[in-house]
């Protein structure tokens, strides 16, 4: 986390000057400054110093040295379970063709009745994936 921050707050720095030699330069070449470009180089640096200081705050409330940030850590230090997940499960795949032929109804001329007829593929879909362990091989 020690190097995000670090990251974020050099670009900060780099926004901040970059806003300054955009500003200057479009004085000397224009006589006037370039208001949209000048306040967007500078938001963009105040919003990298809003997730620098996030970070550190961040870092400051979990007290202590996370394991990316340590030297002598290995790779399984880090690597929490995240959840269970199916390997074998073809239902995400299902699920995803299903959504796409209902967005691709309604984006195309907004085709109602292919979004219509796919809707209950979805539900079918998403009722699977749910319950899927609760029959057959792996049921619980």
């Amino acid at each position: 986390m020690k190097s995000n921050i670090v990251i974020f707050w050099l670009l900060t720095v780099y926004f901040a000057l970059l806003a300054t030699v955009y500003t200057v330069w479009n004085i000397i070449d224009h006589g006037r400054i370039e208001w949209s470009g000048s306040t967007t180089i500078l938001l963009s640096a105040g919003l990298t110093a809003f997730i620098a200081v996030y970070l550190m705050l961040v870092q400051k409330k979990q007290g202590g040295v996370l394991v990316e940030d340590r030297l002598d850590s290995d790779i399984d230090d880090g690597d929490p379970e995240l959840g269970e997940f199916s390997p074998w499960s073809w239902w995400p795949i299902f699920l995803a063709f299903s959504a796409s032929i209902v967005v691709l109804g309604l984006c195309i001329g907004f085709n109602f009745w292919l979004s219509f007829i796919t809707v209950p593929l979805v539900i079918v879909s998403i009722v699977g994936w749910v319950y899927e362990y609760y029959r057959g091989n792996f049921a619980r």
